[in-house]
């Protein structure tokens, strides 16, 4: 019996000793060499995972860092010491930094939109959409489902009223926001932006006034005003972001826009949270 014993335990050492033989082959013929700058520059990197930069995940932006394919510059949520420490590391130019933040080129809530029926399904933009195009009538403004706030891995976008606002001083630009809407109502902006105009519809005024208070009608006040920072196509005007000096809030008060798609960004936050009923004055 103890024979038996023996040479069961010898002959599961000898098979334990050969498949490890086996197994340490494979993992050597296979080996991945990896390059500790990637690890290196991961550890640098906020660890948002947000997919600003357009790569999958903070790993790969560093891969793409390392091989030269990306500037450190590129990743959106990256502060400038950040930037400043992989550039240092890695011995490389940091690049160009330009941040950007997203802007929702609406004003439609729910009470400065008509209403065209009650939505009772999936709370989901896209999903809303495909029902009789949502419960709003401006089948271009923002359906307010929040499906790009909850896409926002930083917590800047709020939903008021059924109308996504973004709070600029939490957003980095990643675009994971602008992915998610079906409408394409949200935008990156410069970060230094202050003025929009809450309108993203392109159909003629008299057409959007019948389903919203606060539409851009087109009427060219702002861009005859400064037709260096205005830009009109068709029914719709436009910030020029490619501007050398941006609108400011003095410009906002000069254009006087008859329907007051025209505001700042503290001007439209305010409104949006202490004045529901303040587009009644622009019917």
């Amino acid at each position: 019996m103890n024979t038996v014993v023996l040479i069961a335990v010898v002959l599961m050492a000898v098979l334990g000793l050969a498949l490890g033989v086996v197994i340490g082959w494979f993992a050597k013929l296979f080996r991945v060499e990896t390059d500790s700058r990637v690890e290196l520059v991961t550890e640098l990197l906020p660890g948002a995972n947000c997919g600003g930069c357009g790569k999958a995940g903070c790993s790969d932006f560093a891969k793409s860092v390392v091989a030269g394919e990306n500037p450190p510059s590129k990743c959106p949520v990256s502060s400038s010491e950040q930037i400043s420490a992989i550039a240092m590391a890695l011995g490389i130019d940091a690049g160009e930094s330009f941040q950007q933040r997203a802007v929702v080129c609406c004003g439609g809530d729910m009470e400065q939109t008509k209403r065209l029926l009650n939505y009772n399904g999936v709370l989901d933009c896209v999903s809303a959409s495909l029902v009789a195009g949502g419960p709003k009538g401006c089948s271009y403004g923002c359906l307010g489902m929040g499906t790009c706030a909850h896409h926002c891995p930083f917590g800047a976008i709020e939903m008021i009223n059924n109308l996504a606002v973004v709070h600029r001083e939490l957003c980095v630009g990643c675009g994971n926001c602008v992915a998610a809407c079906p409408r394409g109502v949200i935008k990156l902006v410069p970060a230094d932006a202050d003025v929009h105009i809450y309108c993203n519809s392109p159909a003629k005024g008299a057409a959007k006034k019948q389903v919203c208070n606060v539409p851009c009608i087109g009427c060219r006040k702002c861009a005859k005003f400064a037709p260096d920072k205005f830009t009109v196509n068709g029914f719709l005007a436009a910030v020029n972001y490619q501007a050398e000096a941006f609108p400011t809030a003095e410009d906002v008060s000069a254009v006087g826009c008859p329907t007051g798609a025209l505001l700042t960004v503290e001007e439209h936050l305010k409104i949006e949270q202490n004045e529901p009923e303040w587009s009644a004055g622009k019917k």
